[in-house]
């Protein structure tokens, strides 16, 4: 991927990893558009950021993707980058869920459906540029499920699977197909107490170490930092080793 030159979109733009990765390309010179559905967050960011620009979109309803996608395209047709970055995550009791359990089809609305109709919607216009790239954020969580968020472990595993898909079936064309994924970072994905947690990776060294996967020629296909290793390959240790990492995970966040 080139990290330069680019028209680049970012959903989930105006706060923590997709804020952050928007004012990192952007200080390359790419324009970039941040897109969500906090006015507000939207143009706190742009405020700082001369030159950024900004369209709100709700991500978890297919016809405000559709029209979003419409007015982006007329107004920036040379788009050739989309990471598809919003996200919602929020504990659930398995044991003492509501009818219908609403809030956790608003996950899976947002965290999958809405990268999916995005996808669709965008794709006929990246195809017609020399060189595109599509970057899913998925999670170290696709990989192994932290108990307490399982709606949000499953859309990011659905994403990391849907993803691989995309990226086969485009393989052929002009459209580059990546996927970020991210360990445990200092946002506040989890509310405010995360963006201090010391479990969690510091945001400024996440994308330090992503801005340089990046960079690499050839891209590749997974962007990994390091610190989301144990979780992006524990299954390769085995059933075992696998349910020791699953356990301790899960243990350790249970426990604060």
């Amino acid at each position: 991927m080139n990290t330069t030159n680019n028209t680049i979109l970012i959903t989930g733009g105006g706060s923590g990893i997709g804020r952050g990765l928007a004012e990192a390309f952007h200080a390359l010179g790419n324009q970039v558009i941040i897109a969500g559905r906090s006015q507000k967050k939207l143009d706190e960011t742009t405020g700082a950021n001369p030159g950024m620009n900004s369209l709100t979109v709700d991500m978890t309803d297919g016809d405000s993707i559709l029209a979003f996608a419409a007015q982006l395209t007329q107004d920036y047709p040379e788009l050739n980058v989309v990471i598809n970055n919003a996200g919602v995550m929020a504990p659930e009791n398995l044991l003492d869920q509501k009818p219908g359990v609403p809030d956790v089809e608003a996950v899976i609305a947002t965290n999958l459906l809405g990268p999916i109709r995005l996808t669709a919607a965008l794709l006929p216009s990246l195809l017609k540029q020399p060189h595109s790239t599509i970057v899913n954020v998925s999670s170290g969580l696709a990989f192994v499920p932290l108990a307490m968020t399982p709606t949000y472990c499953a859309t990011k595993a659905a994403l990391h699977s849907y993803t691989e898909s995309l990226r086969y079936q485009l393989k052929a064309t002009s459209v580059e197909v990546l996927e970020l994924v991210p360990p445990y970072v200092q946002t506040e994905l989890m509310g405010e107490q995360q963006a201090s947690d010391p479990r969690a990776m510091p945001l400024d060294a996440f994308l330090a170490e992503v801005m340089s996967l990046f960079a690499v020629d050839p891209t590749p296909a997974e962007i990994c930092v390091k610190t989301v290793h144990p979780l992006r390959f524990a299954a390769d240790g085995g059933q075992e080793k696998y349910a020791q990492i699953f356990n301790g995970l899960n243990d350790a966040m249970s426990a604060h």
